[in-house]
């Protein structure tokens, strides 16, 4: 992406959102175009402003994660990161099942911040290392006894592709586009897969597609 990243701020305690706003900025590369406090304001945002990215709380009048429903089903382009004090599996599920990009907790530093929005501006994903390893732990105390890669070779040619596809952060949408299929077809192919992994969404699937290349690459 060239010039400067757009960026709205949503979040109902104005001190956040001032020092957010002053850290990016005196970091340089970002271009804050709306702030809000609201669900409600973040919609209006979105639909009128039309960031680039939007930092979004999940705690704040009128739900954060129901702001992303609403927000991803008129505008599905839009990318959303939350940037939140939760660290709860369930919050993270529902937002990451829900399309956003990413999940980052308050305790991030400005320049950590930074490149977490550099990386999603350039169509990548990001969550939250202790985040993403206790989701892993979750879902592998669930079913000890079997392994990632056992689990995962189960999958078809196709279904493997589609899988790899979404663990980089790709919707459906994405993802039919770039293998050039109907969002339909690979929204049956996904069914499948969690079917044969045995895992409830598409995050659970993801983080073991994660695990099992980040598990090869430092082991060649």
């Amino acid at each position: 992406m060239t010039g400067a990243i757009r960026i709205a701020i949503i979040d109902d305690h104005p001190l956040f959102r001032e020092g957010v706003t002053r850290s990016l900025t005196e970091i340089g590369g970002f271009e804050v175009v709306g702030e809000g406090a609201t669900a409600q304001d973040a919609e209006r945002i979105v639909s009128t402003v039309r960031p680039d990215i939007l930092l979004l709380d999940i705690s704040m009048p009128g739900g954060g994660l129901a702001a992303v429903a609403s927000i991803l089903a008129d505008h599905p382009a839009q990318k959303i990161v939350m940037l939140t004090v939760s660290e709860a599996n369930a919050d993270v599920t529902r937002a990451l099942n829900a399309g956003v990009h990413g999940y980052v907790l308050k305790g991030v530093g400005s320049r950590g911040l930074a490149e977490i929005l550099h990386t999603v501006a350039a169509g990548e994903s990001y969550l939250s290392p202790t985040l993403s390893a206790r989701l892993l732990s979750d879902l592998q105390s669930l079913q000890p006894t079997d392994g990632i890669a056992d689990r995962l070779r189960q999958l078809t040619e196709r279904q493997t592709e589609i899988l790899r596809l979404v663990a980089e952060g790709l919707s459906n949408k994405e993802v039919a586009l770039r293998l050039e299929l109907q969002e339909k077809t690979v929204k049956h192919h996904m069914t499948g897969v969690l079917s044969k992994l045995n895992v409830r969404n598409r995050t659970e699937a993801a983080l073991m597609m994660r695990e099992l290349r980040d598990r090869d690459r430092n082991h060649p």
